[in-house]
């Protein structure tokens, strides 16, 4: 990757030319045949509504994505090599003009900089400002989808889950994990008008260098690059008694095996990331009634390609609107092997959260886990609810009652100014008390 490309993401559309009749890309365990999966309820789902009809999979797209999972962050990955931390040394350098002179001597932390201290040239803060509200507008809604849709879809597939399995996350530190995920993709839409009593210093919009957006996708590219560094070499072994040794592919010594699952957090995987937190929530956020125009659904997905840039994805391998995104997340899932076993504990953790806040005997913690199931089963199928064993509810269907609920509060707000007000007040206030769980055990936002 070059750091310094500063070229919009060019469109990762799939040819439709002829489907593929040879498996060259099957170079990885993780890789399946193509047609494994045309069965799978999502798949079905954006072939029948998503795509064009005569939409088949693309060879160079395949092989594409197979040679991303060899790749991950050269830039960070060189820095790691040698021990060293840069995510504090690149925002005193950018925003206090600190330089460290160990650091100053890598020409990656150089690139690093060039890349973090300016927005790049395609960059349209505007269109972004547009996605960030759009993003942003539903709460209740967003964590729902971030939690049951985004997360959960992705634990049936190893490739995603060995991961967090073998360090612990979202197994063990549960809440925690989610409320930091959280977090990050509202920091990411970050508002720019901030509320006259904050102490922060004003941003002038969103995704502003110096933004806790920019900030934490520092952060967080730091936290990919050591724990690519630690699975690659074997200390991660959160995943005993979990899964298996036969299930995980290790090599004889323990290491990661990337001849079989490529390279922890690699660019293939982290598109896929990407794709959860935008255009995946973006769907449910239609599916559950929001208004999303075509305006606002390019600016969340350029939004998300600013944020994914900065993560360290090539921006050559990011698809460029919302049509070749569908087509990329179909041929992805088209081609993982799915197991579902070995994510049942990251979802069962997931799902226990509510009583394990409210109480094992709490009524209400076991209403919102049915209603998050439900949410699950709803919007990703039940296949993968059944893979996954969250619980079935009579009422599932009743998650969908708040489809016209949002569509008359969406035509409301957009025909009336007090109301919209009045809608952002709700929101904001509902947003701060989401909050709850950082403001009072993370010293980062308190």
């Amino acid at each position: 990757m070059d750091p310094n490309n500063t070229a919009q993401p060019q469109p990762a559309r799939a040819s439709k030319s002829s489907q593929p009749t040879f498996a060259s890309y099957q170079r990885h365990g993780r890789t399946t045949a193509i047609d494994d999966h045309h069965d799978l309820q999502v798949l079905k789902r954006i072939k029948r509504y998503l795509l064009p009809k005569d939409f088949v999979i693309s060879q160079d797209l395949l092989e594409e994505m197979v040679a991303g999972y060899d790749i991950g962050d050269p830039l960070t990955d060189t820095l790691a090599a040698d021990g060293l931390r840069f995510a504090k040394p690149l925002q005193q350098l950018i925003l206090d003009n600190k330089t460290d002179s160990k650091l100053a001597a890598y020409p990656s932390f150089s690139a690093l900089a060039e890349q973090f201290s300016d927005h790049p040239t395609w960059f349209d803060p505007q269109l972004a400002q547009t996605g960030a509200v759009a993003y942003r507008r539903y709460p209740l809604m967003l964590i729902w989808l971030l939690r049951n849709v985004a997360l959960m879809a992705g634990y049936s597939i190893p490739a995603l889950s060995l991961p967090l399995i073998q360090t612990g996350a979202l197994m063990h530190d549960a809440l925690p994990r989610l409320m930091r995920t959280y977090a990050y993709i509202l920091a990411v839409s970050e508002h720019p008008l901030l509320p006259k009593t904050s102490t922060r210093v004003p941003i002038d919009s969103v995704l502003a260098i110096g933004s806790e957006g920019w900030r934490q996708s520092i952060q967080v590219r730091q936290i990919h690059t050591l724990v690519r560094q630690n699975l690659l070499s074997g200390k991660n072994n959160a995943a005993k008694g979990v899964a298996t040794e036969a299930d995980q592919h290790r090599n004889p010594d323990g290491s990661w095996n990337t001849a079989y699952w490529g390279v922890p957090i690699n660019q293939t995987d982290m598109i896929a990331t990407h794709l959860q937190f935008s255009l995946l929530i973006m769907r449910g956020l239609r599916l559950l009634g929001a208004r999303i125009s075509s305006e606002e659904a390019e600016g969340i997905l350029h939004l998300w390609n600013l944020a994914s840039y900065w993560m360290g994805v090539d921006l050559e391998r990011l698809p460029k609107d919302e049509a070749a995104c569908w087509e990329w997340l179909y041929t992805y899932l088209s081609i993982q092997q799915l197991d579902f076993e070995m994510g049942q504990p990251l979802a069962k953790a997931l799902h226990d959260l509510p009583r394990q806040l409210m109480g094992e005997d709490n009524r209400r913690g076991r209403f919102v886990e049915m209603v998050n199931a439900s949410v699950t089963r709803t919007l990703v199928g039940d296949d993968i609810g059944d893979g996954l064993a969250l619980p079935k509810s009579k009422l599932r269907f009743g998650v969908l009652s708040s489809v016209p609920i949002l569509f008359a509060l969406d035509t409301a707000r957009q025909h009336n100014q007090t109301v919209a007000t009045k809608l952002e007040a709700f929101r904001a206030k509902r947003q701060d008390n989401m909050n709850w769980w950082l403001k009072k055990n993370d010293a980062y936002y308190q």
